[in-house]
């Protein structure tokens, strides 16, 4: 990776500044078809998982998803829950269950329901949860849903278990946005959180990178090259309408959103170097953030807004820095490892994610930003991209896996990990969305 960037960079020293800007023409490896369903592999035991079963809900062999596998897997897929073994019962969620029968089988909690299909073609969809070990019945819902929201009523019903299991708010039903090459063809997606469902938001013969969700999740910011140069565009994913923000002088690139949804940072070459400035989402004329000789980059914002971190080579090498969201004087944020890139920050503010270079391979690594801890997570080489689900567990980011390209979610950890991206396939670029309202 980082010979290929010297190669279209003008200097060495500047090569981590086009990561972003340029990775997607990097590319070579064959697209899988549009259709093709992403398979979630998840690999890794945590030391806390809790023991849930998941029955087969009555009518799913009728049904074009199987509500419960997809429910599984999706709590799985969170490092927070493992299944056991449900076979050879049959409940809903009006049954009484034995739940010392289930305790036998060394579950924690239990889970049934049922799907309906509906005169009008729709489908009744319903679940109950109970807690095996207090005798507890911990309610239940329905979902009333066309055929094409099946999968997002079982992400939903997912939500609602982990977060009555664990007291955290559940992650299943929101979205990642990435970006495919195949052949000469660039497509920006908008998939459920486990790739599954992906909805092609725009198709070009020219990159489209950077693409990074608004808060209220109802638009994607992102840099395409269409024009043959880098220009950041704002998306609104339900209309798919769309507006050019920033076509100035030079690259236009790394585009990052505040927390109110009206600004951007982004990075500019308009005055000769790379450098941080401010602008209205809506267009309009930018405001520098910092002054230096440096390339400043990868603007990232803390969830409260009051924060920037971005990369800078101030220090002779790529580094991350912080700085008021302002503007002001930038702090220096990584000093483990030689070369760092590609901030994200979790919402709750805890922990910082980025990659860094190690002995040649670039490897995503985490820290404790009030300690400074940090921990590698991975043991692959050309980890990409990092971002934060939304309730700040898991990390989506992009690698190279038995030769071709990948998208993974890891715990904060290490320990559990899932791949969320087909057999073959170049993909690029995730961004985990924010909080969906139901």
């Amino acid at each position: 990776m980082k010979k290929q960037l010297q190669e279209i960079s003008p200097t060495p020293s500047s090569s981590f500044s086009v990561r972003r800007t340029l990775i997607a023409a990097l590319a070579a490896s064959p697209l899988a078809p549009a259709f093709a369903q992403f398979r979630v592999e998840v690999s890794g035991v945590g030391l806390t998982q809790l023991p849930i079963a998941l029955v087969p809900f009555k009518g799913e062999d009728a049904s074009p998803q199987k509500i419960s596998a997809i429910v599984q897997a999706d709590l799985e897929r969170s490092g927070q829950f493992r299944g056991v073994d449900a076979s050879g019962q049959s409940l809903d969620e009006g049954s009484r269950p034995d739940l010392s029968l289930w305790r036998q089988r060394t579950a924690d909690s239990l889970v049934a329901g049922s799907v309906t299909r509906l005169a009008d073609g729709r489908f009744d969809v319903k679940f109950r949860l109970w807690d095996v070990v207090r005798g507890q019945d911990l309610g239940g819902q329905s979902y009333t849903v066309p055929q094409g929201d099946l999968r997002l009523a079982a992400h939903r019903i997912a939500d609602y278990v982990y977060e009555k299991l664990t007291g955290e708010k559940g992650i299943f039903s929101t979205r990642i946005a990435y970006v495919t090459k195949g052949g000469t063809r660039y497509t920006l997606w908008v998939a459920d959180a486990d790739g599954e469902n992906a909805q092609a938001a725009l198709a070009s013969p020219e990159p489209i990178i950077s693409p990074v969700w608004s808060a209220n999740g109802g638009q994607l910011a992102y840099v395409s090259f269409e024009s043959r140069k880098p220009v950041v565009y704002v998306h609104t994913v339900a209309s798919g309408q769309r507006r050019l923000v920033a076509n100035f002088k030079g690259n236009n690139s790394a585009p990052a959103w505040a927390p109110d949804g009206n600004t951007l940072a982004v990075t500019l070459s308009r005055d000769g170097g790379s450098q941080l400035f401010t602008i209205p989402s809506g267009g309009g004329e930018p405001r520098r953030l910092t002054q230096s000789n440096s390339i400043d980059t990868e603007p990232v914002y803390s969830a409260d807004g009051g924060t920037i971190y971005f990369v800078s080579d101030r220090g002779g090498a790529p580094q991350i820095y912080k700085m008021s969201a302002g503007g002001g004087n930038p702090a220096r944020v990584t000093f483990s490892g030689a070369y760092n890139i590609s901030p994200s920050v979790s919402a709750d503010g805890r922990w910082l994610a980025y990659i860094s270079r190690v002995g040649g391979a670039f490897k995503l690594h985490v820290m404790e930003l009030a300690t400074g801890n940090v921990a590698a997570l991975t043991d692959t080489t050309a980890d990409e991209n990092p971002s934060f689900a939304p309730n700040s567990k898991l990390i989506v980011y992009a690698t190279r896996l038995g030769g071709r390209e990948a998208l993974m979610t890891t715990t904060l950890d290490g320990k559990i990990k899932a791949r969320l991206a087909g057999q073959a396939g170049d993909i690029r670029e995730p961004d985990w969305g924010p909080f969906q309202k139901q």
